[in-house]
């Protein structure tokens, strides 16, 4: 029987970033899913707090090279990968000098949010898309984790919805405490459909806000987890209301395994 394959897109991942409830999901559940039997892709932004001598990085030739254009911009995508020797495990790193080489993730040294955190966001979807359309995997199970990955929903279901390497994937979208009061960028929707998305099928990302992109994702998946007891209420009520196939939060360090069971009976349904 062939194996299942798990795509991971993650936001944060240990020890790449410090610790955190998300990074330290995206350094254990990988670990756990591969002993599981199957075959996972785990990918991360290149953010420019991660070190890369330290945690050796290099770049993947063969997968690098392709431009993407982003609100009339070419923007180089760049492959880089590392191993967690210790769990025999490989990260890709979607990195570009425009949007990552800085050294904060989500806001400036001021506290102020990035003015492109919109364009970062669809870089790193679209730049894990085309990887894996590059690399020729077709996985079973996409399971996104953070905010910064949730368009991923939006493309292979409005855009890249007829490439049969994802016809037949199930989406996991993981909640988290992760947040933003700002808005996005004004035009965010504009790029969107400059992507490729119908104008007249925004979702709601008109609304500018986490709140709207994470609505979106809960629309466009199959699947959501609650990987952490304390999520922005206004979601927790708007997937009440969705009548998708959830997975409560649970407080256990077998956490890992049940969420493997639950990729196992999300691909019997």
């Amino acid at each position: 029987m062939e194996k299942a394959k798990v795509l991971y897109v993650n936001q944060e991942i240990n020890p790449y970033l410090p610790k955190s409830y998300m990074s330290l999901m995206g350094r254990e559940l990988p670990q756990v899913t591969q002993e599981s039997k199957k075959e996972i892709r785990t990918f991360m932004p290149r953010f420019g707090l991660v070190n890369e001598r330290r945690n050796q990085l290099h770049e993947v030739i063969r997968l690098s090279g392709m431009n993407l254009i982003i609100n009339d911009m070419d923007h180089p995508l760049i492959i880089k990968v590392a191993s967690i020797q210790s769990a025999r495990m490989q990260v890709y790193f979607i990195d570009n000098e425009d949007y990552f080489h800085r050294k904060f993730i989500f806001r400036d040294k001021s506290e102020k949010f990035f003015k492109d955190n919109d364009e970062r966001s669809i870089f790193y979807a679209r730049g894990v898309i085309e990887t894996v359309k590059k690399l020729g995997w077709a996985p079973d199970i996409i399971h996104i984790n953070g905010w910064f990955g949730s368009l991923v929903p939006m493309y292979l279901r409005r855009i890249f919805q007829d490439n049969p390497l994802f016809e037949d994937s199930k989406i996991v979208l993981s909640l988290y405490n992760d947040g933003f009061d700002e808005k996005l960028d004004s035009e965010f929707v504009e790029k969107l459909i400059h992507e490729g998305l119908d104008k007249d099928d925004t979702l709601h990302y008109n609304e500018n806000s986490y709140v709207g992109i994470m609505k979106s994702a809960i629309d466009l998946s199959d699947a959501i987890i609650y990987s952490e007891k304390e999520i922005n209420p206004e979601i927790d009520e708007y997937v009440k209301a969705s009548n998708k196939k959830t997975f409560k939060y649970v407080d256990s360090e077998s956490f890992a395994k049940d969420y493997n069971l639950f990729y196992d009976e999300l691909l019997e349904s």
